[in-house]
């Protein structure tokens, strides 16, 4: 079969003015279907704000410019690459099999992100992002699609926003779900209109990232120890297990390569038919299901904290305290209102 390997620019899919969300089409990009890998690219201005949401897929993020902060909320390789000149950058993933089922965590973590960072991004993992700075926010996301609604794209579902999951149930039933009045229920799932990305208010009060949940889930690839070194020639840096533990539990590996200017890699090929997508940055270079409950003691929401609730419902304080306060001590089963 032959496949189009011209490059292809990603296309835009929603955005406003806090930034827009692009994504390579496996329609153009065949070799992303036959080869399940999905790519796309979020860009966030000043106070750019990408609201919770969750993935289909297994990813890796790649920031690309920008420092920023993003939260993680964890319930639990055909090669992928990118490249980028006068050095020349190749990040490469290798698939590997995984599914299970971890206790939610008890608290949000909000990482500080710069450029080089690389994070690992499993499966049921509900994600936001922020961007407090002049700087432009760019981040690639890479990842396996071999499980996604659609091979070769991510699927996103949004907690919040016009296109947000509880948009599709009846007041009434979300009402029940949250232990809250209707009033209460139809504010909170209406009230923020725009869809995926909002720009917050300059004086908004989001979570400050903790150095301490950076260890361990992500790892800088410009100031990683190197594994290979080759005076004129080039650096590789491996991802792995010891430096970024995450990786082991995701099933993902990888490793960057930066060739300087004027050289090149050795030609190879791939003894297990892995393929690669390559990533331009800039001038030119050559089987358990996984449940996560949005009500109750274990949902989500009692893992967001309130600043990040109140930007992402765009309601105001008393409103998420109301939310905030009920489906304490339920689990996941509600038995009928008295």
């Amino acid at each position: 079969m032959e496949l189009d390997l011209t490059p292809k620019l990603a296309k835009k899919i929603y955005g406003g003015d806090g930034g827009a969300y692009y994504a390579w089409c496996p329609n153009e990009l065949p070799m992303l279907r036959e080869g399940n890998i999905g790519a796309a690219k979020l860009a966030l201005e000043k106070n750019g704000f990408a609201l919770p949401r969750y993935s289909d897929s297994a990813k890796v993020a790649y920031v690309l410019q920008g420092t920023f902060r993003s939260s993680m909320i964890y319930c639990y390789g055909n090669s992928i690459c990118l490249f980028f000149n006068r050095d020349m950058v190749r990040f490469c993933f290798d698939r590997a099999w995984s599914g299970w089922y971890c206790p939610p965590e008890k608290e949000e973590k909000v990482l500080p992100i710069k450029k080089g960072d690389a994070i690992a991004l499993p499966f049921g993992v509900v994600t936001w992002w922020y961007n407090k700075e002049d700087t432009e926010l760019v981040v690639l996301f890479l990842g396996d699609t071999s499980k996604a609604h659609k091979s070769g794209s991510f699927t996103d579902f949004f907690l919040t926003g016009s296109n947000g999951i509880f948009t599709g149930f009846s007041t009434e039933f979300v009402s029940r779900a949250w232990d809250v009045e209707e009033s209460i229920a139809k504010t909170l799932v209406s009230s923020q209109s725009a869809k995926g990305i909002v720009k917050v208010a300059p004086t908004a009060k989001m979570p400050e990232p903790k150095k301490e949940h950076y260890n361990g889930m992500a790892l800088n690839c410009e100031e990683a120890p190197l594994d290979v070194d080759i005076k004129d020639g080039g650096k590789v840096v491996v991802l792995n297990t010891k430096n970024l533990p995450l990786v082991g539990e995701v099933g993902l590996g990888a490793d960057l390569v930066r060739l300087n200017g004027s050289a090149m890699c050795s030609p190879g090929f791939s003894c297990d038919s892995a393929l690669q997508v390559t990533y331009i940055v800039r001038e030119a270079a050559v089987s358990s299901p996984i449940f996560t409950h949005l009500a109750g003691r274990t949902s989500v929401w009692k893992a967001l904290s309130p600043e990040v609730l109140q930007a992402a419902f765009n309601v105001p304080a008393d409103v998420e305290q109301k939310f905030s306060s009920k489906r304490k001590a339920e689990e996941i089963f509600f038995p009928p209102p008295k």
